[in-house]
C-alpha cells in the first residue's frame, strides 16, 4: 500500500486541515503518509510536513503551531496607504481602459511579500531556495514524494513540481510535471489567490493559484503511485435544505459571486474528481485484472468540516484590522449569510484558532475509520 496525503485549497480555510491532521496524529501517531501533495493553501500544509522530521504528531503540532502564529499583517500589507493606493491604481486603470498605465503592470490587490518572508522563517531554505528538509526525509525513506502544483499565466497549463526517489513524471495537454527541488516560490506561486494575490514568478514563467487548472486535482497522488489517498476538504457538505436556502436577498454583491468563483475552482474540482475515481474504481472492480489497460483501484477516504466553515467567518468579520475590513465589506462581505470571500482570507487568530479547533474534533472522530481505511 502507498498512501498520499492530497491536500487542496481554500485560504485561511488551510488551518482546518492541520487540525484535522493534529487531531488524527493524537489518536493514529504511527500513520505515515509517503506521498504528499498540495495545492493553494495545502501546499504550505504539505511541504511543511514533508520538511519537518520527527513523528506524525510531531510534525502536525508544528504545522499547528505555524498557523496558531500567523496574523493578517504575516500575509499581505494590512497598512491603509498601499491598501487603498492599489485600490485607487486598479479604479483608475479600469476607468481609463488602460491608457496611461504606465511601464509597471497591475499585480494582485495586495502585497503579499510579508507571507513569503513568513514562509522563508518558518522553511528556512537553502542558498539556492529549497527546503533542505524535505530531500533529506528523502535520502532517509521517510518520503518517497511531494508535489506541488500551480496553473502558468503564462502557458495556459497546470503544472505540478515534484521532488521525489524513482518517480516519473507525466504530461498532458493542459497538464505538465516538472522536477524540482521544492521551495518558498513553488509555495508562493500555488497559493496566489487570482486577482487578490500577485502572479509569482518561477524560472521563466508566471503563476497564480494552483487549483485554477487543475481539473483532475486527485492526479499527481496516483502519478506519483498512490493506491490510497486521503483528502481533506474544507467545505462543509451542506443538506439540502442548507444547499437551497437564499445566502444573499436580491442582486448578489461582489463578495458572494467571487465567492461562488473561489469555491468552484479550490473545491468543486476536488469533489468531481473524487466522484470520477469513485465511478472508475467501480468499473474497475468488475474487471479481471487483464482486462484494466495498466489502471489499478485507487481508494479514496475523504474529511469533511462539521461546521459551514464560511458562514463561521462571518462570526469573526468585526475584528479584521479596520483598513482590510473596509474594503471587504465594499465587497459586500456583510451582505451574505456565508461570506466564503471573506473566509479565505480571515488570517485572525481566533478564526484560526476556532478552525484548528473544528478540524482536531473532526479528525479525532475520523481515526477509527482512518485505521480501517489505511489497514
Amino acid at each position: 500500500m502507498s498512501l498520499a496525503l492530497m491536500l487542496g485549497g481554500g485560504g485561511a480555510r488551510g488551518a482546518y486541515q492541520a487540525g484535522v491532521l493534529r487531531g488524527i496524529a493524537r489518536r493514529c501517531p504511527e500513520l505515515h503518509f509517503p506521498i504528499m501533495t498540495g495545492i493553494s493553501a495545502g501546499a504550505i500544509n504539505a511541504i511543511h510536513l514533508a520538511a519537518h522530521s520527527g513523528s506524525m504528531l510531531e510534525r502536525t503540532e508544528s504545522l499547528a503551531r505555524l498557523w496558531s502564529g500567523l496574523t493578517p499583517d504575516q500575509v499581505f500589507d494590512i497598512r491603509a496607504a498601499p491598501l487603498l493606493w492599489n485600490a485607487f491604481r486598479w479604479a483608475s486603470r479600469l476607468a481609463s481602459g488602460g491608457i496611461g498605465g504606465g511601464a509597471k503592470p497591475m499585480r494582485g490587490m495586495v502585497d503579499t511579500q510579508p507571507l513569503r518572508e513568513f514562509l522563508t522563517r518558518q522553511l528556512m531554505p537553502n542558498a539556492d531556495g529549497s527546503v533542505a528538509g524535505i530531500q533529506r526525509n528523502l535520502d532517509s525513506g521517510l518520503l518517497q514524494a511531494v508535489a506541488l502544483s500551480g496553473a502558468s499565466y503564462t502557458t495556459g497549463q497546470s503544472v505540478t513540481w515534484v521532488q521525489g526517489r524513482g518517480v516519473s513524471l507525466w504530461q498532458r495537454p493542459q497538464r505538465r510535471s516538472e522536477f524540482a527541488a521544492l521551495g518558498v516560490e513553488q509555495v508562493m506561486a500555488s497559493s496566489a489567490l487570482p486577482m487578490l494575490f500577485p502572479a509569482v514568478q518561477v524560472g521563466a514563467e508566471w503563476y497564480g493559484d494552483g487549483g485554477m487548472r487543475l481539473t483532475d486535482p486527485l492526479s499527481p497522488s496516483i502519478h506519483l503511485g498512490a493506491t490510497k489517498i486521503l483528502t481533506i476538504s474544507t467545505r462543509y457538505r451542506r443538506s439540502v435544505a442548507e444547499a437551497s436556502s437564499p445566502q444573499t436577498v436580491g442582486y448578489p454583491p461582489p463578495a458572494q459571486v467571487l465567492g461562488a468563483l473561489y469555491n468552484s475552482v479550490f473545491l468543486d474540482m476536488i469533489d468531481e474528481d473524487i466522484i470520477r475515481l469513485q465511478r472508475m474504481n467501480h468499473l474497475l472492480a468488475a474487471l479481471p485484472d487483464d482486462r484494466r489497460a495498466g489502471m489499478k483501484i485507487v481508494d479514496i477516504m475523504v474529511i469533511r468540516p462539521s461546521r459551514d466553515l464560511g458562514r463561521l467567518a462571518g462570526e469573526f468579520e468585526a475584528r479584521l484590522p479596520r483598513i482590510v475590513k473596509y474594503l471587504s465589506r465594499g465587497f459586500g462581505t456583510k451582505q451574505t449569510a456565508s461570506p466564503d470571500l471573506l473566509s479565505l482570507i480571515l488570517f485572525q487568530p481566533d478564526y484560526i484558532g476556532a478552525l484548528l479547533e473544528i478540524g482536531e474534533r473532526d479528525g479525532e472522530a475520523a481515526a477509527e475509520q482512518l485505521q480501517a481505511f489505511t489497514a
